[in-house]
């Protein structure tokens, strides 16, 4: 397809840059509700009375878990009604409960709301995906994801310093009120501008047979459930540094009020790496790529463990190394994630659904025991680097069935 290719199914028309552009949005949208808080944690947990220490990461944490368990569900209800009635009600449900958590005057209450604004804007995560799928499969969906994940991911890196601009003329209530906006915002586009991608040969019946047996189906197919399972675990490592990266890199190597910029400076990364796998997935294949990917991150990791122990305190070791680490995320996530749903184009949103919840749920599991662990030092978080990459390869080895570096479908030659 090319870039002025019409989305079938529905009467609007849609260029694959616009694509590319509206669903990196919607998906980072949850990511600007998570990074979007980290400058105002410190704010947040004082004025709304919350202990000192780890207690400030549920901010993070809650919504984590909860969007990554509010996954299970939407992807189903694609499957039947379409993916623009999950998506507008993922918006309104994202924008209105950002507005309640702007008035919220306890700790306790901020963390349900936050709770329950994390399961209901989990379309957020499940429908895009599944809207990719429905128009692309193998390497050509790699290369659509990791376009997709270049532009989404500009969000992480630009959010702390989002917050902390607004932490300059406001209090931290106005960071809610505006990511109440950008929900707003997106809604209006979807409305007006994407069309329904559903092909209705492939609508699903709503009952909960259907339902598992779907999500059982894209669960245990074994050529994909290690690739879902390793994504699980190297988000989680991920989420494990969001979670406490204000306290490690804000206290720990006392980079003060410059936390946003050195915090964005290693997200950046993954910008550069998913542009590149985006030029490079087609022409070797996802999985060379992303094989190659997480070989490399095993060793970087092994590296960061040393530093913990023999550099400590310098930042000049940690930095370099915490950015290639994120930078090689731009070879794993989007590919493992299309060498995932390659199986299930007509299941494309229970498979986006199962899939996501493992990933999103599992990750922030993972990555809570990870921040929840820190001791005022990066040891832990590198020696969990080290641990979830290794159990990566070990679950990729077993969907593949011990051959890495194969590819399975060669690029199509170009037309004469």
């Amino acid at each position: 397809m090319t870039g002025s290719t019409m989305l079938s199914h529905d009467k609007r028309t849609i260029g694959q840059r616009e694509l590319v552009v509206i669903v990196a949005l919607l998906m980072s949208l949850n990511a600007l509700a998570i990074d979007g808080m980290l400058p105002a944690l410190d704010e947040i947990a004082s004025e709304l009375g919350a202990a000192e220490g780890n207690q400030r990461q549920f901010v993070i944490a809650v919504f984590l878990l909860a969007n990554g368990l509010g996954c299970l569900v939407p992807g189903a209800f694609a499957d039947r009604f379409g993916r623009r009635p999950l998506l507008l009600l993922s918006l309104a449900s994202y924008s209105v409960f950002s507005l309640l958590i702007a008035l919220v005057q306890d700790f306790t209450m901020l963390l349900v709301l936050r709770g329950i604004q994390g399961v209901l804007s989990a379309g957020l995560m499940v429908v895009p995906t599944a809207i990719i799928r429905d128009q692309y499969e193998g390497d050509r969906m790699a290369r659509l994801m990791s376009l997709v994940s270049a532009v989404f991911i500009t969000v992480p890196v630009i959010a702390p310093s989002i917050g902390q601009a607004v932490l300059l003329f406001a209090g931290w209530r106005w960071i809610f009120v505006f990511l109440a906006l950008m929900g707003g915002l997106a809604a209006v586009w979807v409305w007006v501008r994407l069309p329904e991608t559903l092909d209705p040969a492939h609508r699903q019946n709503i009952n909960v047979p259907v339902i598992v047996r779907n999500m059982r189906v894209a669960l245990i197919n074994r050529a994909s459930v290690g690739y879902v399972l390793g994504t699980m675990l190297l988000i989680g490592a991920v989420f494990g540094y969001v979670n406490s990266a204000q306290q490690l890199i804000g206290e720990h190597f006392a980079v003060g009020e410059l936390f946003p910029i050195v915090f964005g400076a290693t997200a950046a990364m993954m910008v550069v790496s998913n542009v590149v796998n985006s030029r490079i997935v087609e022409r070797f294949g996802a999985r060379r790529v992303s094989h190659t990917g997480v070989l490399v991150f095993i060793l970087v990791s092994a590296v960061q463990v040393w530093a913990s122990h023999y550099r400590p305190d310098s930042l000049a070791w940690f930095l370099p190394l915490m950015a290639t680490n994120l930078g090689l995320l731009g070879f794993l996530g989007a590919n493992f994630g299309s060498i995932a749903m390659q199986p299930f184009a007509s299941i494309a949103g229970a498979a986006s659904s199962i899939q996501t919840f493992f990933r999103m749920f599992g990750a922030a599991v993972v990555g809570l025991i990870i921040g929840q662990s820190y001791d005022g030092t990066a040891q832990p978080f590198a020696l969990a680097l080290l641990i979830c990459s290794v159990g990566a390869l070990l679950l990729v080895f077993y969907s593949e069935k011990g051959r890495l570096f194969r590819r399975l479908n060669p690029p199509a030659k170009p037309k004469a």
